[in-house]
This record gives structure tokens, sequence and C-alpha cells, in this order.
């Protein structure tokens, strides 16, 4: 068995690559719309170790214009990233324009949001 990755789902594409592309420096593996299913499937993952992916996944309003409206549970926790140094992480995500909600006080972790409300956790590798 092995580990492949954790989904994601999305209510704006660009948001959440500025968020996981732009602000947190993942790699954007793949991009695919798909128009039959009406959906948009992007993988992302961190520089120099793709072995452990996210993907978004963006489902497409549907014919009438309606979008789908998620909810946050409880039975979903967060995706935490290794990151080498976590001061200078924190500060890339504040120069785009991302709120640390738990600033690294101990040096060791600290916690963000995505604009999905995706709790991402980084630690000091």
């Amino acid at each position: 068995m092995k580990y492949l990755h954790t989904m994601v789902r999305v209510t704006n594409v660009e948001a959440s690559l500025k968020f996981y592309r732009d602000a947190l420096g993942m790699d954007v593996l793949s991009h695919k719309d798909n128009e039959a299913g009406r959906y948009t499937l992007i993988f992302l993952a961190a520089p120099g170790d793709h072995s452990a992916q996210i993907e978004l996944t963006y489902n497409w309003p549907a014919l009438d214009g309606k979008a789908e409206v998620y909810t946050g549970g409880r039975n979903f926790g967060h995706v935490a990233y290794a990151v080498p140094d976590i001061y200078a992480t924190c500060q890339r995500l504040v120069d785009h324009g991302v709120t640390v909600l738990r600033p690294p006080r101990d040096g060791r972790m600290a916690f963000v949001r995505s604009p999905d409300q995706i709790s991402i956790e980084l630690l000091q590798a």
C-alpha cells in the first residue's frame, strides 16, 4: 500500500492556486478540466517531494449557475507540511496576504488556512 494524495474541494481555482502554488510554494503537477464531468482537478506537491500530493477538486457550477456550498466538518483535521525555515515560510505567506493563525512562537509549528478554510500545519523540518 502506498499513500497517494489528499483531496480537498475548492470553490475558487485562482484563489486556491494563489495560496497553494504562490504563497506555499507548491509545484503544480497536473491541471485537468473535465468538460463532460464538469470539474477541474489540480494535483500539487511540495518541491522536491512529489510522493505526497494534494488534489484540489473544483466542481463547476450547475448548468443553472448554482454552485455547491461546502460546509466544514470536524472529521477533517489538517494537512501538514515540513518546511526548511518556518519563519521564512510564514513571512512568504504574509507577503501573499495570508493570515498566520498560529504564528511559530516556539520556532516549530504554525497554522494557516486556505481560501476554503482547510487548515494547514507547518512544521519546522
